[in-house]
């Protein structure tokens, strides 16, 4: 039986994959430690995935193992050998808030941590797609510099900017801008990910995601953006709104959608690919809309603050113009426009408000 080893796969994107490739008559090795909880708390633990992942998936096999473990990672590897098909690599400190309390777990988990990964893979299992999920902050503040227009309730550029039809695309420079310590570190990954491709000729591809969202997340206060706004809004939690007037605007992909680029690019793998990875112009939202949508959904009126400090290094517009992946693989296209999304994490929401 072929092995698709899953990072992070208690996690949002590392959950989605698991159920899914052991679907498709895979053995899932999830690999995760739940280092989520040590990030952002008891409330962000994904340990609810973890035994949902074991109790009903029949092949599916749960390493706690840190990443950045390379004696035991190459060991796991070289247990499984060649029957690796498929890495799926969603494990990562994935706030650029909490980056910057601690640099060194941040770049070490993001950077050091994939490189762990990519040898492990170059030694056992060379032929097996290597799928990472990377993120736009690797762009920086770059997005910002775009000519933008204020709009009642959102950021929006200007309609005679190439990117307005689409979105931004993967020429968009990674260079001369403010990342977050989180985006270096993210980049720095992304950059190993496209070299293992290139320099050894390795299936390999960086998904660089908008926000990954679905009712699976562990939303917190510092990540997880519609999934804790839900939670706030069924719940009554206060929420505070960064800057920008609450019009910024983020494109958001159910994690379905972005599982199912994953299986498109396995199929058929290239090397050194990537790829802009969001909900692009089909699924995108400013907070103000997104409260709005919320308030609707929920009948119930959000307890939101507005502060003038932005995070530091957040972008104000950012829309992934997907059509190059789609361009490579046709038979994808989006199911989740952004209500649907938000049904299901409201659903989510409530139902786990229930239960606590």
């Amino acid at each position: 039986m072929s092995v698709a080893i899953v990072t992070g796969s208690a996690g949002l994107i590392g959950a989605e994959a698991s159920r899914f490739f052991h679907g498709q008559g895979y053995r899932v090795v999830g690999v995760d430690n739940d280092m989520r909880r040590s990030f952002f708390g008891d409330e962000a633990s994904t340990d609810w995935s973890r035994r949902q992942l074991e109790s009903t998936l029949e092949n599916y096999e749960h390493v706690s193992l840190d990443i950045r473990d390379r004696e035991n990672v190459e060991a796991l590897f070289a247990k499984h050998g060649s029957d690796i098909a498929v890495v799926i690599h969603t494990a990562a400190q994935p706030s650029h808030d909490w980056a910057a309390r601690d640099p060194h777990t941040d770049f070490t988990v993001n950077a050091n941590g994939t490189l762990t990964l990519l040898e492990a893979t170059r030694r056992s299992c060379p032929q097996a797609s290597f799928i990472f999920t990377s993120t736009n902050k690797v762009y920086g503040d770059n997005p910002n510099l775009l000519p933008l227009v204020e709009l009642e309730t959102r950021w929006e550029i200007a309609e005679d900017h190439p990117y307005f039809a689409h979105g931004i695309d993967e020429q968009m420079s990674v260079d001369h801008t403010k990342h977050s310590l989180f985006g270096a570190s993210k980049l720095a990954a992304d950059a190993l990910v496209q070299e293992y491709g290139r320099y050894f000729n390795m299936r390999t591809a960086c998904f660089r995601g908008g926000c990954l969202t679905g009712p699976g997340h562990s939303g917190a206060k510092l990540h997880g953006f519609l999934s804790y706004l839900a939670k706030c809004a069924v719940s009554g939690l206060p929420y505070t709104v960064l800057g920008y007037k609450g019009k910024q605007v983020r494109d958001n992909i159910h994690s379905h959608d972005l599982v199912q680029m994953f299986w498109h690019f396995h199929r058929e793998p290239r090397c050194g690919e990537v790829y802009n990875a969001g909900g692009g112009r089909h699924a995108n939202c400013s907070m103000q809309e997104a409260i709005t949508l919320l308030e609707e959904l929920t009948g119930n009126k959000m307890n939101v603050t507005y502060s003038d400090e932005n995070r530091i290094g957040d972008h104000i517009w950012y829309i992934s113009d997907t059509r190059k992946f789609q361009q490579h693989y046709p038979g994808w296209s989006y199911q989740y426009d952004l209500r649907r999304t938000l049904e299901e994490i409201v659903s989510a929401a409530q139902t786990a408000g229930s239960q606590g």
